[in-house]
Order: structure tokens, then sequence, then C-alpha cells
């Protein structure tokens, strides 16, 4: 019996040492893999600033809103995959309130924020909602836009230049609250 037969490659067969991506395009799944990295975390955070009364919250949710743009309803959708995939509490239907809350906070991670709402049930029997609107519509939500009546009410407000007025027509003091 003779040993197994010689297989020779072409001399000039190259193999590349690495792929490279161009500059602002990442790899496929990457993305998803980052923002799900992220997500935990910030669902973390999230449940710890549910425990806050509402005031108190809406204070600090505006100061995370402040220096954002708005969020789009694909990036706003994504993110709350993303916290439903790694948060039991926020896939939950009664885990309303820290599902919107650790969504908008990472929207913000990239620089946007949608808009945070939390309300209670126009018809019926009383019923407290939070959610998270994008482009005008709620984002990932089965409700009827006119079911809940907004209470609490935060949105993205972009940096401004000293002495510009915001959509309200008041002028934003240093600390970026009004």
């Amino acid at each position: 019996m003779t040993g197994p037969a010689r297989v020779t490659w072409p001399a000039r067969v190259t193999w590349p040492a690495r792929v490279t991506w161009p500059a602002r395009v990442t790899r496929p799944g990457r993305r998803r893999a980052t923002r799900a990295a992220v997500a935990l975390p910030v669902t973390v955070v999230a449940r710890g600033l549910v425990r806050l009364p509402p005031a108190r919250l809406r204070q600090v949710l505006g100061a995370a809103a402040a220096g954002t743009r708005p969020a789009g309803y694909q990036q706003t959708l994504a993110a709350m995959e993303a916290v439903t995939a790694v948060s039991r509490t926020c896939r939950d239907p009664s885990g309303c309130l820290p599902r919107a809350v650790a969504t908008a906070l990472l929207c913000r991670v990239s620089g946007r924020w949608p808009t945070w709402r939390t309300g209670v049930r126009t018809a019926g029997s009383f019923a407290a909602h939070a959610w998270v609107e994008a482009d005008g519509l709620a984002v990932g939500e089965s409700f009827p836009p006119d079911a809940y009546q907004p209470m609490i009410t935060v949105r993205s407000r972009p940096r401004q230049r000293d002495g510009e007025r915001d959509r309200d027509g008041e002028q934003q003091d240093t600390a970026g609250f009004r």
C-alpha cells in the first residue's frame, strides 16, 4: 500500500490575513450584540429609577433627555426588543414602567431620546401605563392612540446655544431644567 496522494496548491493562492470593513459599516450582527450587551446594565439602572417618586423620575429622565435628538421608530423598536430580550421584568405585561424607562435610556446611549410617557386609561376602569413614542407612534404597543391620557411626558431636548428659546418659547437655564 502506498501513502496518501500529495495535493499541491497553486503557488499564487493568497488568503487575506484579515477582513477589513469600511469605517462607517459594522459587521453583520455586531450592532445587535453590542445593543444586547448594553441593554442588561441599562435595565438594572431602570429598575432602580422606577422606585423614585414620579416627580423625581421625571426630573431625572428630563436631565437624561437634555442634549439629545429625537429617536426614530426603528431605533426605538430595536432598543425595546433588546431590553425585553435581557429582562424578564421588562417582558412581563405589568412591567411597562421599567420597560419604557430602559428603552429610553438605551436610546440615550446613542444620543437619541424617544418621547417617554406615563398616563391613565381614558375609558373603563382605572389603569396606569408607561410607554415610549417615536415619530408620533407608540412603539411596541397594541392600544389605540387615544386609549391613554398622558400625564407625564419627557421629550428629547437638543442642545441650544445661550439665549436661544426652546419650542415652548421658554429660555433654557444653564442647568438644563424647566
